[in-house]
């Protein structure tokens, strides 16, 4: 059985950068038939996995393979931008 690809997004309750991100995303994942999209809302409930994750920053995406990261993106980036990087690390992902 093949390992699952994951994408998880990290955003804030006031960052507009991460509500401009999320249907971006939502959308370019969604083109990934082994890819799996979670989001996490920065929050007192949410400390422990961010802190594991070491989160400095909103908006954050990580991708992960076998639960190692294989790529970091912090802040917003046009669609065009961010497709091209999901791409690339999504591909990467899939080598390991």
């Amino acid at each position: 059985m093949e390992k699952r690809i994951k994408v998880i997004e990290f955003s804030g309750e006031s960052c507009a950068n991460c509500y401009s991100l999320m249907p971006i995303l939502y959308s370019l994942v969604s083109s990934y038939d082994d890819v799996d999209l979670k989001h996490i809302e920065v929050s007192e409930e949410s400390m422990e996995v961010v802190a594991k994750y070491e989160i400095d920053r909103v908006p954050t995406i990580l991708i992960l393979k076998d639960e190692v990261e294989v790529g970091r993106c912090r802040g917003y980036q046009p669609e065009e931008i961010l497709a091209i990087w999901l791409d690339s690390k999504i591909e990467d992902a899939r080598k390991k």
